[in-house]
């Protein structure tokens, strides 16, 4: 063999180069295969190891969004313009404003963490008091929209938003007044759509 620092020949098996003293290592070859070897192995354990963790960490979110209990309150998904208006009459127009109240902390559930927030009962009433009625259509305005723009968060898609339901709401009183009567028809079945949606993503069904 030859040594690899001054390239004396010497006997096979020397550990110490005669010609310039240097340490022969002999098992170069072998010892940087051990430790290729052992080098995989680590890396294989390491795989199998992230593999169970990653399997572990699955395990833990299918618990919480499949079978295991809802995140989130049901929400109401059978709304009815008929019994809104029925019901309304009946009441002479508090069920209005119970009509209202639910719906607005219904899409605020179903729509939490766009950036808005639907007035309440309170706000709706000294407001549209205040504007002789005009917020009352602000509302419904900003309602169709959030609920439009939240639809894709649920896989769909309305077709109406906001200002569909204001041309509904002004344009459409001229026509015998049914006008806002279809404004909140579209704004019951937006949002029984995303109420549904909603409860299927948290384990409530249909």
């Amino acid at each position: 063999m030859q040594c690899r620092y001054c390239g004396m020949m010497v006997p096979d098996g020397t550990k110490i180069c005669p010609g310039c003293g240097s340490v022969i290592a002999t098992n170069t070859n072998s010892f940087g295969q051990n430790v290729n070897r052992a080098v995989n192995n680590v890396n294989q354990s390491l795989s199998g190891a992230e593999q169970q963790l990653g399997n572990a960490f699955n395990d833990i979110r299918s618990s919480f969004t499949g079978n295991s209990a809802p995140r989130g309150p049901r929400l109401k998904t059978d709304r009815s313009l008929l019994m809104w208006i029925i019901l309304t009459f009946v009441t002479c127009g508090i069920y209005g404003f119970y009509f209202i109240y639910t719906m607005a902390q219904d899409v605020n559930t179903a729509c939490e963490g766009d950036g808005e927030s639907t007035s309440g009962l309170i706000a709706y009433i000294i407001l549209s008091y205040i504007t002789c009625g005009l917020y009352s259509y602000y509302w419904q305005y900003k309602l169709g929209n959030r609920l439009a723009d939240n639809a894709y968060r649920y896989n769909m898609r309305f077709s109406e938003n906001g200002t569909t339901v204001l041309l509904w709401d002004i344009l459409g009183s001229m026509l015998c007044g049914i006008g806002p009567f279809i404004a909140m028809n579209i704004l019951i079945n937006n949002t029984n759509a995303i109420c549904r949606a909603y409860n299927q993503m948290n384990g409530y069904g249909a």
